[in-house]
């Protein structure tokens, strides 16, 4: 976004620049051209009354000299025409010198007039837009003269090229553009920044209050909006473990009034509900510690962790084996990120009777893959199996047992650590479990 602002403010103001400068260039021209006009006018009237008043004899000499610059003004043979109508030059000449004279434009165009003109303005026309022509001028002794009237001379080669002259102020905008962005950009990153902190730690401190007074009341409603959902959370935890807590009493007394039954099936099958209905309990208490951020962040060894969870599986009698280094740190919550990694393994194993896990480095992060051998999930039930109490048909058994609620847990927590978990079938079968975990930074 900083580079499409600064372009934008850089093209604008350039534009801007280039388009007052061709305007100014336009008018300079203009005036230029008017200013030429009137020293031409001036120049063919004193030109043509000091011809009038020579004698005739020394008019040859007088003409040599006069047939020089811009204005010019010779001896020919071409006879007074009286065809072609007056130009707006001729006839402010004729009002100017008085009816004793007689003015003719010619047909005949001097070649001068057509050639483009060398100009160190870019924005500089290159064809002289101003009075350029030839007319006849009968003197009060009948002779007849020819006045040419041409372009200026073009300016002499500067020795520094437009675009050197304008370097300084195209650098001086450049500079200017990128002070403005940055000032406009600055506040939108520090606001993407705390959106993405209040993603992962909801307890992160409010964003600091400065800046102009819109970034200030941006900031303000941002750190209201985060006020809010702490407390919607806290709130939706708190009433989930207190009625999942309170359960265990009135389920532990039922278990003990149940030794008393008599018949031993209807027995057994009441104590498997209880067992389920405590498993259920036991996993919502899960859920809303998932969903607890009060624990603190520290650097983790992820390495270390992931050998932690596996031995510990494997000591439980779990078929789980460790592939892999990843040699990198992680910033998470202890507790949580290993309650994230028990709930993948333990999902593998119950629904697919091992888990292989791999952990590979990569660019700022690590991957962890858990393949299982079970028989995979259908792909319009993929991302159905993280909503909670959602399972499967193929897991209510009894045996397979689970509430639902594995896989949700899992996701909150990685979601709070900036980490994704991803389901697919494997092409060898059975389903594998992907989850990425951002790389810790020390001093980011």
């Amino acid at each position: 976004m900083t580079g499409r602002v600064f372009l934008v403010l850089l093209l604008g103001i350039v534009a801007s620049a280039a388009l007052t400068q061709w305007l100014a260039v336009g008018e300079r021209t203009r005036a230029l051209e008017r200013y030429r006009d009137f020293h031409a006018l001036e120049r063919a009237e004193q030109l043509i009354t000091t011809a009038d008043v020579l004698p005739e004899a020394s008019r040859p000499t007088y003409l040599r000299m006069a047939n020089r610059g811009t204005v010019r003004l010779e001896a020919t043979d071409v006879p007074m025409a009286g065809a072609l109508p007056p130009t707006e030059f001729s006839a402010t000449l004729q009002q100017r010198l008085g009816e004793g004279y007689k003015l003719g434009p010619l047909a005949e165009h001097p070649a001068a007039c057509d050639l483009p003109r060398k100009s160190s303005n870019m924005f500089a026309p290159t064809q002289w837009r101003g009075t350029c022509e030839t007319m006849n001028v009968r003197l009060h002794d009948g002779q007849v003269l020819k006045l040419s009237v041409l372009p200026p001379r073009a300016p002499p080669p500067s020795a520094h090229s437009e675009l050197l002259a304008m370097l300084p102020f195209l650098l001086s905008i450049a500079a200017l553009a990128y002070l403005v962005t940055r000032m406009t950009v600055r506040p939108l990153k520090q606001l993407a920044q705390a959106a993405k902190d209040l993603g992962n730690d909801i307890n992160h401190p409010p964003v600091v209050l400065s800046g102009a007074a819109e970034i200030r009341q941006a900031s303000a409603a941002f750190n209201a909006m985060q006020a809010r959902i702490r407390q919607h959370i806290m709130q939706r935890t708190q009433m989930l473990a207190a009625i999942t807590h309170d359960l265990q009493t009135p389920l532990t007394r039922l278990r003990l009034r149940l030794e008393k039954v008599s018949d031993a099936e209807l027995q057994q099958r009441l104590i498997d509900d209880l067992s389920a209905m405590q498993q259920m309990v036991k996993e919502g208490l899960d859920l809303a510690r998932s969903m607890d951020t009060t624990e603190t962040m520290q650097a983790l060894d992820l390495d270390a962790l992931l050998d932690s969870v596996c031995s510990d599986a494997t000591d439980g009698g779990q078929q789980v084996e460790l592939r892999g280094r990843a040699a990198m740190a992680l910033m998470g919550r202890p507790l949580a990120i290993r309650r994230c990694l028990v709930n993948l393994i333990d999902n593998a194993v119950k629904y697919g009777h091992y888990a292989n896990v791999t952990v590979e480095r990569m660019v700022g992060a690590a991957r962890i893959r858990i393949r299982d051998g079970g028989p995979g999930i259908d792909q319009d039930q993929m991302a159905r199996v993280f909503e909670p109490f959602y399972r499967i048909e193929t897991s209510r058994s009894r045996e397979s047992g689970g509430t639902g609620l594995g896989l949700t847990i899992a996701r909150n927590i990685a979601e709070q650590h900036g980490a994704n978990v991803m389901l697919s079938n494997h092409a060898d079968g059975g389903l594998e479990v992907t989850l990425i975990v951002p790389e810790y930074y020390a001093g980011a």
